[in-house]
């Protein structure tokens, strides 16, 4: 689970800079909380998550009671993150397809970002289908494909109900991806060229444009989640100075994205390619 290790590692990282600001060793951190050694160690380098009251004691230790809320904001941001990688295992899909019906369906402003894929509420049938196909063969777990699809088309009803808005940062990548076969993407691509929502921005990221910040896809759902996909888990983000991050983040990459005619012109050159290519 590369996401919830990186996300203890950083807080490893937070712990071990409160242990050296109180001119603390270790072993001196260890003593004032009656631990062994080498649980300090195993903190710091992500290898162990502490528990709420873990970081209660380091924090008293350290002087720095204050950073507690924070601190366990992230423990639990990371034991809801294992918990929910291993609920879709267990369940496959199509759960997970319905959760996010009951998530967007309460969020009025969601900003996606996205590298190498369509978002998932702009995916054609065949597209959603293609993905979910080639996710399922990945996970072990149950083969729920067609439920599943039919679960990610279902989400689309949001696009056109309540007071929703939305706002989609693709890379240029994305249109490139070979989801499927040409067939696919030209539905696919043509389908973007075709949305016409008052409630949607959708901007491209120019594959030349400059680099702002390392980042995987992610979703923010107004300011109080943001969800994050790795290679073996979803991290569920609801710790205020990381969404704070997230929301920067998108800021700099949307002042990269183009839209209007000129997204057009990029979404027409992908079709453009794929339907030139010699039968």
């Amino acid at each position: 689970m590369s996401g919830v290790r990186e996300a203890r590692e950083n807080l490893g990282t937070r712990l071990r800079e409160l242990r050296k600001n109180a001119i603390l060793n270790g072993q001196q951190l260890a003593d004032r909380c009656g631990w062994h050694p080498s649980k300090v160690s195993r903190i710091e380098h992500g290898r162990q998550t502490p528990t709420e009251n873990d970081i209660r004691d380091w924090c008293a230790a350290t002087d720095s009671t204050l950073q507690i809320p924070d601190l366990i904001a992230s423990v639990r941001n990371i034991n809801a993150a294992y918990l929910e990688w291993k609920r879709i295992l267990a369940n496959g899909h199509t759960r997970r397809q319905q959760q996010a019906i009951e998530w967007e369906a309460g969020t009025r402003l969601q900003r996606w970002y996205e590298t190498e894929l369509v978002p998932g509420l702009l995916q054609t049938r065949r597209y959603a289908e293609a993905v979910l196909r080639a996710c399922i063969a990945m996970v072990d777990g149950p083969d729920d494909l067609d439920a599943a699809v039919d679960a990610r088309m279902a989400r689309k009803a949001v696009l056109s109900e309540g007071v929703h808005r939305f706002s989609f940062l693709l890379a240029e990548q994305c249109l490139y991806t070979t989801v499927g076969d040409d067939d696919v993407m030209v539905e696919q691509l043509t389908s973007l060229l075709e949305l016409d929502n008052p409630r949607v921005v959708l901007g491209i990221i120019p594959r030349d444009a400059k680099f702002r910040y390392p980042t995987t896809n992610f979703v923010v759902f107004d300011r109080r989640m943001v969800q994050v996909e790795t290679v073996a888990a979803e991290l569920t983000v609801t710790q205020p100075r990381e969404i704070d991050l997230y929301e920067k983040t998108f800021q700099a990459l949307s002042a990269s994205a183009i839209r209007g005619e000129a997204s057009r012109a990029l979404i027409t050159a992908a079709l453009q390619r794929r339907t030139r290519r010699p039968g």
